[in-house]
């Protein structure tokens, strides 16, 4: 067995996550579901209540002691949000529901105002749902022409065909960090040079990066990075939209109501400056509290750790699973995450989902939110296993136990 990286002490990280002591179907549970999302440590379910038991609060109006408390939190944490991407500025950081909220603000607010009819928007085929449909409605609404970069065998980028589908009438290019479906690791700075190059706005969706990477959004020069924090260790239904303040001061505001204005009249209304502009309606404060313990969290353990250890994670069950015959792994990039999809002759995915839940592990089965890319592969979804800092070796190896036993009952 390889051994781990010994700047992590995984058995005292994995008592720091209460819900991987929990059983199914009288199993011990094996979460390798992390591409969906990731297990919350104590740290953080304890700001979470901390944030309710002791200033709940509503923020920025108030000018009461918990209110203040509270509005001092919230905003501590679009700091620590700042220093965790590298932004220039606070006010880059715009609080979300998530990443899918993310792009959509992005492709409603600056795809409207800025984009017209003719002008080409490039995706990639390996995109999540959440990156090709609001690119596809704004499409449809202004006449924009919608262009996508193919993909390898191996699952990575053609950036070749990237190149030629450049050109003066491409205005935005919108394309992931880091696949979901695959883990390939994409050459995000090279695209962002490359649009750059042509004058087109480029959008990063690092839903899948954020929990993997590090990232730094001054050196990658993009214009937009967004991600989600229910991937990094923290609460859903919170998220992250960076923008170059710039870009930000031009757009107008996605959302009306509290809290985005200065002044509003029955005639006229004027708009808040940044980051509020974009952050209508009371939000989701506890939520963004706990945010800054997550990244805490994962800045103590040490992003190099965590990324060793999960590469670790990824090459033994690389090895394990192309072990079992039948079995065909989908997506062989060079540079990749710790995720694994794979397919098994004969054998439906979700029937492999099923027969391992009842083993009490837990992985995704299905398209993955990518049936684009699924149709290039020819194939209707994958079963996916994706691994966390809290994973270990003898998780992969139940993991391979418990597909010899699904192609014993059905292969």
């Amino acid at each position: 067995m390889t051994t781990v990286t010994q700047q992590l002490d995984i058995a005292k990280i994995r008592r720091d996550f209460p819900i991987l002591n929990e059983t199914i179907n009288g199993k011990p549970l094996v979460y390798l579901d992390n591409a969906a999302t990731t297990q919350k440590p104590r740290q953080v379910l304890d700001a979470l209540t901390g944030y309710y038991e002791h200033y709940n609060a509503n923020i920025h109006r108030g000018i009461h002691h918990l209110a203040e408390k509270a509005t001092s939190a919230f905003e501590a944490s679009r700091r620590r949000i700042q220093a965790f991407l590298n932004a220039r500025l606070s006010e880059e950081i715009i609080f979300t529901y998530g990443s899918t909220d993310g792009i959509n603000l992005v492709a409603q607010a600056y795809g409207r105002a800025f984009l017209k009819a003719g002008d080409e928007i490039i995706i990639s085929t390996m995109e999540h749902h959440s990156n090709i449909v609001p690119w596809q409605m704004l499409c449809e609404e202004k006449g924009c022409i919608l262009k996508v970069i193919p993909i390898s065998e191996e699952g990575e980028l053609r950036m070749e065909e990237y190149e030629k589908l450049l050109s003066e009438r491409t205005k935005f290019v919108s394309v992931v960090h880091v696949s979901n479906a695959l883990g390939t690791i994409n050459p995000v700075a090279q695209i962002v040079e490359k649009a750059h190059a042509v004058g087109a706005k480029v959008l990063l969706d690092g839903a899948q990066a954020s929990s993997h990477l590090s990232i730094d959004v001054q050196a990658l020069d993009c214009d937009f990075y967004v991600f989600s924090l229910h991937k990094l260790y923290g609460p859903t239904g919170m998220g992250v939209l960076y923008g170059k303040k710039e870009l930000l001061d031009a757009m107008p505001p996605y959302r009306g109501g509290g809290e985005m204005i200065k002044e509003v009249t029955f005639e006229k209304t004027t708009y808040n400056e940044l980051p509020y502009k974009f952050e209508a309606g009371t939000p989701n404060i506890a939520d963004v509290v706990a945010a800054r313990t997550a990244l805490d969290y994962v800045d103590e353990l040490g992003k190099e750790a965590i990324a060793e250890h999960e590469h670790q994670l990824l090459r033994y069950a690389t090895d394990a699973l192309e072990a079992i015959e039948g079995l065909r792994i989908i997506g062989r990039a060079k540079e990749k995450i710790g995720v694994l999809s794979f397919v098994m002759e004969g054998i439906h995915h979700q029937d492999i989902g099923v027969l391992l839940d009842q083993q009490g592990i837990a992985i995704r089965t299905g398209h993955h939110c990518t049936q684009p890319m699924m149709q290039r592969f020819g194939i209707p979804g994958t079963s996916r296993a994706s691994f966390s800092v809290y994973n270990t070796m003898e998780e992969v190896d139940s993991l391979v136990r418990g597909l010899h036993k699904v192609k014993k009952m059905l292969g």
